[in-house]
């Protein structure tokens, strides 16, 4: 069974099973206020983040730099914040770890070193080279 399909299956029922037992000590009011503040909460955390790392994001393209730190950590609090908002516990955890910068800076870095080394590979290879008829561009002044 493939991994995102496994869990897309799992993730659920672990929260379902998780809500149950906080539900069972907390009781039900108790739990649907929690989960209700935690997304307030990350929603708010995500606001201000995700407007500090757009405005880091501007601020290397005024300097002729490219953001690409702040590309990957703009994905990385999308998704966050589609895990923060979705009810449940695990979820929340995971969003919330995303929200922290010292390790969502050490993520985004790596995911760029690891695309850098895919890039440097696949150049080392050399052209791609196809089968088939290959045609010149034509100028578009000649016709």
């Amino acid at each position: 069974m493939p991994l995102p399909l496994l869990l897309f299956i799992l993730v659920p029922a672990l929260e379902i099973a998780v809500l149950i037992q906080v539900g069972g000590w907390l009781g039900a009011s108790w739990t649907l206020v929690l989960i209700l503040v935690t997304a307030m909460l990350g929603y708010r955390l995500l606001r201000r983040q995700g407007f500090e790392t757009l405005w880091r994001g501007q601020q290397k393209l005024a300097r002729g730099e490219l953001p690409a730190q702040e590309l990957v950590e703009g994905v990385m609090l999308a998704l966050c914040g589609a895990l923060l908002l979705t009810p449940g516990f695990i979820t929340d955890i995971v969003g919330f770890a995303g929200l922290v910068p010292a390790w969502r800076r050490a993520v985004g870095r790596r995911v760029i070193a690891k695309g850098m080394a895919a890039n440097s590979q696949s150049r080392a290879a050399g052209p791609q080279v196809f089968e088939g008829e290959y045609e010149e561009p034509r100028d578009r002044l000649d016709s």
